[in-house]
């Protein structure tokens, strides 16, 4: 009884006081025509400046953390705040509009790729560039310290395209 006197009063004060926008547990709710909404915001971006990608990345349990929508972390990524870190991140190419990698072929060695997160800005260098047989694994030595390794499709049937990078330097934003 408690709870139906509460939601009758939210929504009589939501018609007598018009809000557009409410934050609840810093997520926003919008209330017009009692539409909700539930945009998740991004924790990192991805910068590669040599093939024009500036991209959001969200949580890695994220539902926005997603290939079919984003360029998305995968599991076992640790992430550049931690010593020994490890970022792996995939994306599709081809054509369309979520063909994020489409042009990640066209990188080459010593080329720079910026990492984004936690308010820090993590530059890294591309070491290596191969293909492999697309399996659903991805082999990397984990030779250097912090490593940035991006994957797509290859142009080549059933292969994957792996850039494995470095990390040169963190500044803070």
């Amino acid at each position: 009884m408690l709870k139906k006197i509460y939601l009758v009063l939210l929504i009589t004060i939501l018609f007598l006081f018009p809000l557009s926008i409410i934050k609840v547990n810093n997520k926003d709710i919008q209330f017009n025509n009692l539409i909700v909404s539930n945009k998740e915001k991004p924790i990192a971006k991805l910068i590669i400046n040599k093939i024009k990608l500036n991209e959001y990345l969200y949580n890695i349990n994220s539902n926005e953390n997603n290939i079919e929508k984003h360029v998305t972390i995968l599991e076992n990524s640790i992430f550049p705040n931690n010593s020994n870190s490890i970022v792996f991140i995939a994306a599709h190419s081809g054509t369309g509009k979520i063909a994020y990698f489409n042009n990640l072929d066209k990188l080459e060695i010593n080329d720079s790729i910026k990492f984004i997160y936690n308010n820090k800005t993590y530059t890294y260098i591309v070491k290596d560039i191969f293909e492999e047989n697309k399996n659903g694994y991805i082999n990397i030595n984990k030779e250097f310290e912090d490593q940035l390794v991006l994957t797509t499709c290859s142009k080549n049937k059933n292969k994957q395209l792996i850039v494995n990078c470095i990390k040169k330097e963190s500044i803070q934003n």
